[in-house]
């Protein structure tokens, strides 16, 4: 079993009894991995002390292992961007799901759009409209007048 943080740190600022002291001493010469924690707290703890100013207070012993237990229990609060923080894999398949969507309602667009053409012939426009000159005819034969004052020009 791993010696708790907290003693660790307690050893490190020196603040253990003498009985916990010889313990935890007996503990590191057996635990590698302990050691390596214990190094790696010295090695952090110099660069503290680089950046600290002389008249800064030293933490009460176990501080930081009350802080990070803490950290550990707190729970992340629901923001509005952490509705999108989606799985990639759930992700992939909305992103599937809206292209096959998408190629199925085009192609069911392109299938029933009508075969009527854009836009209406010049005969059709010429059949259709009211002519004043031609008031007492009905339209056909506006269009074939129409259309033979085309042929003589």
């Amino acid at each position: 079993m791993h010696a708790a943080e907290s003693d660790l740190e307690e050893y490190l600022s020196g603040s253990l009894k003498p009985a916990a002291l010889a313990k935890i001493e007996a503990h590191l010469k057996a635990c590698d991995a302990c050691r390596q924690e214990v190094e790696g707290m010295r090695e952090i703890s110099l660069c503290l002390a680089t950046l600290r100013t002389e008249e800064s207070p030293e933490p009460a012993p176990g501080f930081y292992a009350r802080v990070m237990d803490r950290v550990g229990r707190q729970t992340a609060a629901l923001t509005f961007s952490s509705l999108f923080n989606w799985q990639f894999a759930f992700a992939r398949r909305v992103a599937f799901a809206a292209l096959v969507t998408f190629a199925i309602l085009g192609s069911y667009l392109i299938i029933h759009e009508n075969a009527s053409p854009s836009g209406f012939s010049p005969e059709a426009v010429m059949a259709q409209q009211e002519s004043p000159a031609f008031e007492s005819g009905p339209a056909p034969d506006n269009m074939l007048v129409t259309l033979t004052a085309y042929e003589q020009h």
